[in-house]
């Protein structure tokens, strides 16, 4: 994969980690990775991938290793008030989502973008916020938080897509599908997305609005390349099929 960074150099808590999730992963998962040279081996990013399956997140977290920098999630803000699993998300460096009023959030949006900056750090976001709701599994209406943190700090944001991590684990399911062993997924990263001529209205509803369509546009195209199919001209809204847009979907 070439040279690593230093984040996957250097000791750090993800070692011990990643020596127990990389081989249990690699039992599952034959990861192919297409366009590894374009996440930033240095300095900060927002990678936002599609999300189908809760097992998710363990193949995104491998395939950013592999390309050479560390994993950090955005994470339930409860979540650093438990102990222990607190003291480790603060240490691995990362970010808590935040859950206050509006006037509160855009204080905390800021100073976490400046730390990702000070610190040279990426974080994964997933737009959609959870499982996407659409039935066929395209990527659903998107939410504002990764460019929230991207224009917040001038930080690139990075799109990823990944296919086949259903025939592991589907939407919902419960447990793994363990047979056969090393189902193929492939990922692909995509180039930043321009959100340069957004950058002096970060503030405003519809600049973000514009920047996230255009995220999820970036995605959406990525995950029609690894599919070889069209998605949905209209990309799918839970509100306006009397979904809930957080959680899980009941059946």
């Amino acid at each position: 994969m070439g040279s690593r960074s230093p984040e996957t150099t250097r000791p750090s808590l993800f070692w011990p980690v990643a020596a127990i999730v990389l081989p249990l992963v690699g039992l599952l998962a034959r990861i192919r990775i297409t366009g590894a040279e374009k996440l930033p081996r240095e300095g900060s990013f927002v990678l936002a991938p599609n999300h189908y399956s809760e097992f998710d997140p363990l193949i995104v977290a491998v395939a950013v290793w592999r390309v050479g920098r560390a994993p950090r999630f955005m994470a339930k803000e409860s979540l650093f008030r438990v102990p222990v699993v607190g003291w480790i998300l603060r240490k691995t460096g990362m970010i808590p989502v935040a859950r206050t009023s509006s006037a509160a959030a855009a204080k905390q949006t800021m100073k976490q973008s400046q730390e990702l900056v000070e610190h040279d750090r990426g974080v994964i976001v997933y737009p959609e916020g959870t499982l996407t709701r659409d039935p066929d599994m395209w990527p659903m209406r998107g939410k504002s938080g990764a460019v929230r943190l991207a224009l917040a700090g001038g930080i690139p944001v990075i799109p990823m897509a990944h296919w086949g991590t259903q025939a592991i684990m589907g939407r919902y399911q419960k447990g793994l599908s363990l047979w056969p062993l090393r189902k193929p997924v492939h990922v692909v990263i995509g180039d930043p997305v321009d959100l340069s001529d957004l950058q002096h209205r970060a503030g405003e509803p519809a600049a973000l609005n514009e920047a996230t369509t255009r995220v999820m546009n970036a995605i959406t195209e990525l995950l029609e390349g690894l599919r070889d199919e069209k998605a949905p001209a209209e990309r799918w809204n839970p509100a306006a099929h009397g979904q809930k847009e957080t959680g899980r979907l009941d059946s």
